[in-house]
């Protein structure tokens, strides 16, 4: 999967295959690296038989971990990881539940440029997150909820469970969710009420539902 990945690199003077270095940050990141400093120490404490079944022959710097990530498409790479972490999720009750909430990334603002914030699918169970996308600067997340969505396959969220909060308390949202199989649950004024497409009864403060 992570060989699938677009390599941006210019193929003159490759020390490293893409998907080699692609599986030792995300190994990296899963044991619990959270820069690319402590990524390229994990990959320096690696042995050769475990380079080796990374698809390695030596473990990559810091600088160039750092120099292929400034390169990488993001939404690209995301797609791809998505598709490992739905393989991670558990179901609640014979359904998975997937929570939709944005976040504003801490430490990452800039003297030029405000932290960005991004609106995430996670898996109520694992916490994995099954999906992410930026809210441009201008716009706000409602509209980016929508767009989440419709980067996932309908198959996927197909029999699911949808949570969301308060301020995604709107038609479209509801209808984008039923309209891919899934049901909702919002959060309403402090009340929680299941609103659905099918099984659940169709009710909803923000909605003719």
């Amino acid at each position: 999967m992570l060989g699938q990945v677009p390599d941006p690199r210019d193929r003159r003077g490759m020390r490293y295959p893409l998907a080699g270095l692609l599986a030792v940050a995300v190994c990296a990141v899963l044991a619990g690296a959270r820069s690319f400093t402590a990524i390229g120490e994990w990959a320096l404490d690696l042995n050769v038989e475990q380079l080796d079944r990374l698809g390695l022959e030596r473990a990559p710097v810091e600088s160039t971990m750092r120099k292929l990530f400034a390169r990488l498409d993001a939404d690209v790479l995301d797609r791809h990881l998505a598709v490992l972490t739905w393989c991670r999720t558990a179901q609640v009750g014979g359904r998975r539940v997937i929570a939709i909430d944005g976040k504003t990334v801490r430490g990452a603002r800039t003297a030029g440029a405000t932290a960005p914030h991004l609106i995430a699918a996670l898996d109520h169970t694992t916490g994995v997150v099954l999906g992410q996308n930026a809210v441009p600067v201008k716009s706000n997340e409602i509209p980016a909820v929508r767009d989440l969505l419709a980067g996932f396959d309908p198959s996927d969220l197909h029999g699911c469970v949808i949570t969301v909060d308060a301020m995604h308390t709107l038609d479209e949202t509801a209808k984008t969710i039923v309209a891919a199989g899934a049901d909702y649950v919002f959060t309403v004024k402090g009340a929680l009420q299941s609103c659905g497409g099918r099984s659940v009864t169709r009710r909803c403060a923000a909605g003719p539902w």
